[in-house]
């Protein structure tokens, strides 16, 4: 399987995505893994809200949400 993986500094100073981008090894059913970006925001013990994008989006797609969502106690 071939994967592409786009260069970390084109992620970095982006306007309005204050968001760290934390990482998950998954198996990429080949034997090896794949590494999935996600992002979390809000109170830790607040209910948690899955945005889930597709392609050809990314998780800047959910900018204006999160603090909406936040704002209502809950963890995106």
């Amino acid at each position: 399987m071939d994967i592409l993986r786009t260069p970390e500094d084109r992620f970095s100073g982006l306007p309005d995505f204050p968001y760290e981008p934390r990482y998950a090894d998954i198996p990429d059913g080949e034997g090896g893994t794949l590494r999935m970006a996600y992002v979390e925001h809000g109170p830790a013990d607040g209910p948690p809200v899955l945005l889930l994008h597709g392609e050809p989006t990314w998780s800047l797609l959910y900018r204006t949400m999160m603090p909406v969502l936040t704002a209502a106690g809950l963890r995106a």
